[in-house]
């Protein structure tokens, strides 16, 4: 489906889609435990999607209603299973783990760029705790055999979603295990939220002073009422969608939050002040631990007044796209002027975008982006491949009519 958009600006109330990242750790601590937990709040998408149909395969009972969703956890894990990960790569990191174990013998299946997207660590740790994997950098892969604690050393510098992974399934062991960080650990917020998310459901997590992770053995997930918060990482585009001079009231947006990415409120209310006091307007901001705003940052600095930096970002690079070289090309496509450099962008500012015919690159934070960006533009902004908002945030182009936006769909033969 291509989008075209008449340049316009939006007015009018949202409610923020819930946490997609809370959401995946919720499901599948209320999959672990005993008894029955109740999720509300929850918004759909692709990649939830993925990770309930992969519970349900592993032996999870689930029963959606609305946005609410009642969970019986696992009794008997499943002999064997198959795991379609969609394009969700939160959905296999998180799960390769809690698979291993359950005792699953698993075949994990993928789209996108998600087979091409590494797994090293976990094939290199998990190999020697009793696991098998029939690997050949690529889905389908198969993996089976029976986890063992221990300690498992990961770099801190590829995703906190091997973190994650570990940290959900090594209380389920009979032993007690430790996760050695042998490099600073990046996205360590998120790693903060799965821990957070755990204690909710009776599970402890220890961080040593060195910053590695200490996890008794033998430890029961217990179930849990829960309500998901809203999602800074897709509040963020309505945060610099105002910042451009639209007026969208938020709500479903937490006071306080464990997610990193809260920190779009402080990098907008930064450039709005510089403003305000005759200053110019930019930032400079290390995105190690929020690389999920770095597309809509740069839509923001597009608009500033003066150059703005994002350093800290070359994870990006294996994402759904090459997210630093997507966004410098849909962002000068339309007129603006962004370099991109080895670990981030340089975002040099400009007066107005022209519009034009730009690639979504199947990545859905760059198709929201292209939207925000044409309410500056002069002339129409095309979106090709729109339908990959589908991933995280399916109703984004009806909400966008709804505040007021003119866009409309060609669906492609």
């Amino acid at each position: 489906m291509n989008v075209t958009i008449m340049p316009k600006k939006l007015k009018g109330t949202v409610s923020v889609p819930s946490s997609k990242s809370m959401v995946h750790r919720a499901v599948i601590c209320a999959a672990l435990a005993g008894g029955i937990s109740h999720l509300t709040g929850i918004d759909d998408s692709k990649d939830i999607e993925a990770t309930l149909q992969i519970m349900q395969e592993f032996g999870a009972h689930i029963k959606k209603n609305g946005s609410d969703i009642v969970m019986s956890g696992i009794i008997t894990p499943q002999p064997a299973a198959i795991a379609n990960c969609c394009e969700s790569g939160s959905t296999l990191r998180f799960l390769i783990p809690v698979a291993a174990a359950l005792g699953i013998r698993t075949e994990f299946r993928g789209q996108g760029r998600l087979p091409q997207r590494p797994i090293t660590p976990y094939i290199r740790e998990l190999s020697k705790k009793g696991v098998a994997f029939a690997y050949d950098n690529t889905m389908p892969f198969l993996m089976q055999g029976k986890l063992q604690s221990g300690v498992f050393c990961l770099e801190g510098d590829i995703s906190s979603q091997f973190i994650t992974g570990l940290l959900l399934a090594l209380p389920l062991l009979d032993g007690d295990s430790e996760i050695v960080m042998t490099s600073p650990l990046q996205s360590k917020p998120y790693a903060d939220m799965t821990i957070d998310c755990m204690r909710k459901f009776g599970v402890s997590v220890t961080e040593t002073p060195e910053g590695n992770y200490r996890i008794p053995g033998g430890q029961s997930y217990q179930a849990a009422n829960l309500h998901i918060e809203g999602d800074f990482s897709q509040a963020a585009f309505f945060y610099v969608a105002n910042y451009l001079g639209n007026n969208i009231t938020m709500q479903n947006i937490p006071q306080s939050s464990m997610q990193g990415d809260r920190r779009i409120v402080e990098i907008v209310s930064d450039m709005q002040l510089k403003k305000q006091n005759g200053q110019n307007a930019a930032f400079h901001v290390d995105a190690t631990d929020i690389p999920d705003l770095v597309p809509i940052l740069a839509v923001l600095g597009t608009f500033g007044d003066d150059i703005s930096t994002i350093t800290g970002a070359a994870r990006l690079r294996i994402k759904e796209s090459d997210r630093l070289t997507a966004v410098s090309q849909l962002i000068n496509t339309l007129g603006g002027n962004v370099v991109v450099h080895e670990d981030g962008l340089e975002i040099h500012p400009v007066s107005t975008l022209q519009g034009g015919t730009v690639e979504s690159f199947a990545d859905h934070r760059i198709a929201m982006c292209a939207a925000i960006a044409a309410t500056q533009c002069e002339e129409p902004v095309t979106i090709l491949g729109a339908e990959c908002v589908e991933k995280s945030y399916p109703a984004f182009f009806e909400v966008y009519q709804n505040l007021g936006g003119n866009c409309h769909g060609i669906i492609l033969e």
